[in-house]
């Protein structure tokens, strides 16, 4: 069942719980996220970057989540994650995404809100939720990358300015996560993430979360969280149990033996987050 962020963030807020972002990139990746939402009855959001697209193609994977999407009977949405160019937002809102991210961060608030609030109008104009950024988010996500140097953490001020002014649907903030693998623990800010949520009327997002500590994550839904974005975590289960499988059989060519253990290692991965996360069993008709 195909909603939009609005909707699944929405319901999400109503009933204090986070909806897990996945990033996808291919058809196996899709199967196990989907395999593990149906399994745990939860919603999830299957989001593709600029690079995963560029990668897969646009219609692609549209076509393999929309496919999904009909086959499981729980709340997903297709979402654009990191969208820095107005061509390839466009060309997602017309292939059928139910969300985007419009990610203008790295300008000026005054930019940012200009830039923001044309990809509101566009986008609301056809029924497609809107996510947007505020503060630098540190870390390397294709081809953005902020060094520790220029990561800044969201005001809340700014954050409540930034929500009334654009007309956004959720707000990803920057309060201590990173894009990537983490080279140390990281130091998540609770405090702000309350502040910003009691300041601001959307569902805020949580981005760079693989690798923070999981009583981190379940006290950042407590503070107001609603959207928590996992790619590097699902890359590395996927990763090491190719590496396993090849090395336990090197004569193997065939991908489906080769990408069946992955599969699985992947929706494992997925369902241990989804039940930190607080949204198994939340699915709705």
């Amino acid at each position: 069942m195909l909603v939009t962020g609005k909707q699944i963030l929405q319901h999400a807020d109503e009933h204090g719980y986070a909806v897990g972002a996945f990033n996808v990139n291919n058809m196996e990746i899709i199967q196990a996220i989907a395999q593990a939402a149906d399994d745990l009855r939860a919603p999830v959001i299957l989001q593709a970057s600029q690079g995963a697209i560029k990668y897969a193609g646009v219609d692609y994977i549209t076509s393999l989540v929309k496919t999904t999407a009909d086959r499981i009977d729980v709340p997903m949405t297709l979402h654009l994650d990191h969208g820095t160019d107005f061509e390839e937002i466009m060309k997602c809102i017309r292939s059928g995404f139910t969300s985007v991210m419009i990610d203008a961060s790295k300008h000026e608030l005054d930019e940012n809100i200009r830039l923001t609030k044309e990809i509101v109008r566009i986008a609301h104009s056809v029924g497609v939720s809107v996510e947007a950024e505020i503060g630098k988010i540190g870390g390397t996500e294709d081809q953005i990358v902020v060094s520790d140097a220029e990561a800044t953490y969201t005001d809340p001020e700014e954050a409540r300015i930034f929500v009334e002014e654009t007309g956004v649907d959720s707000l990803a903030i920057a309060v201590g996560t990173a894009h990537g693998v983490y080279k140390g623990e990281p130091k998540v800010d609770i405090d702000r993430i309350k502040e910003i949520d009691r300041v601001v009327s959307v569902p805020l997002v949580l981005h760079g979360s693989s690798g923070v500590p999981y009583d981190t994550l379940e006290k950042a839904v407590a503070a107001g969280i609603r959207k928590i974005n996992i790619d590097t975590d699902i890359r590395a289960s996927f990763a090491g149990a190719v590496k396993a499988f090849v090395a336990e059989n090197p004569d193997e060519i065939d991908p489906r033996k080769i990408l069946k253990p992955a599969r699985a290692a992947m929706t494992d991965t997925v369902k241990e987050k989804i039940k930190v996360f607080g949204s198994d069993g939340k699915a709705w008709k």
